[in-house]
Formats: structure tokens, sequence, C-alpha cells
């Protein structure tokens, strides 16, 4: 089992900056591959980054490449998402997911999910 919890959220004005944070527990972090999903209100979830177990190979979505950044220490059993000049459609309810096997934009194939941080871009 994993758990895992987010935090970081809150409401920004569009062009600023957010960095969440996802803290796993119950599992040796260093081998799950981790990933960072949204969901608007009325949209179905959406990838956004992943990173696998070594934080050497990433992913990301075209709509977030270039001002999101995904990354992971794993002596503090955490993964990032650093947020920059975010837009008011990046506003969503963020999880974060893990996966046993190797890093993917498929949320279908994640195992554990955390319960999710409200991120809100004020236009």
């Amino acid at each position: 089992q994993v758990q895992l919890v987010e935090s970081g959220g809150g409401l920004v004005q569009a062009g600023g900056s957010l960095r969440l944070s996802c803290t796993a527990s119950g599992r040796t972090f260093s081998n799950v591959a981790m990933g960072w999903f949204r969901q608007a209100p009325g949209k179905e979830r959406e990838f956004v980054a992943a990173i696998n177990w070594s934080g050497v190979t990433t992913y990301y979505s075209n709509s977030v490449k270039g001002r999101f950044t995904i990354s992971r220490d794993n002596a503090k059993n955490t993964v990032y998402l650093q947020m920059n000049s975010l837009k008011p459609e990046d506003t969503a309810v963020y999880y974060c997911a893990a996966r046993l096997l190797g890093a993917s934009v498929l949320g279908d194939v994640y195992d554990y999910w955390g319960q999710g941080t409200q991120v809100t871009v004020s236009s």
C-alpha cells in the first residue's frame, strides 16, 4: 500500500506560481513512478506530468510543457510539481498518483491516488 498526501494548492493570479507537493508513505518510494493529473469541473481527468523512479525521465502534457516542472526527492518520499506562468485554464483539482511499474501518461494504470489539492488561477 502507498498513501499519498498532496499539499500546496491555493488561489493565485494569472502569471503567478505555485509548487505542489505529494508525500508518500507505506512503501519504498524510490521504486515507484509518480504522476500528476488534474480535473477541472465538468471535464475529464487529464494527465499533467510524470516522473520515473530515479527522476531521470519525465513526461509532460503539451498544455504545461515549458511552464511546469516535475521533480522528486526520494530521501523525503516527496514528488513536486512546480507550476509557473499559471493560466486560468490551469484551474483544477490536482492529484498525484503512484505506479509500481514505470511512469505513464495514462491515469488508469496508476495504482494509488491522493485526495487532491485545489488550484485556482484568477484572471
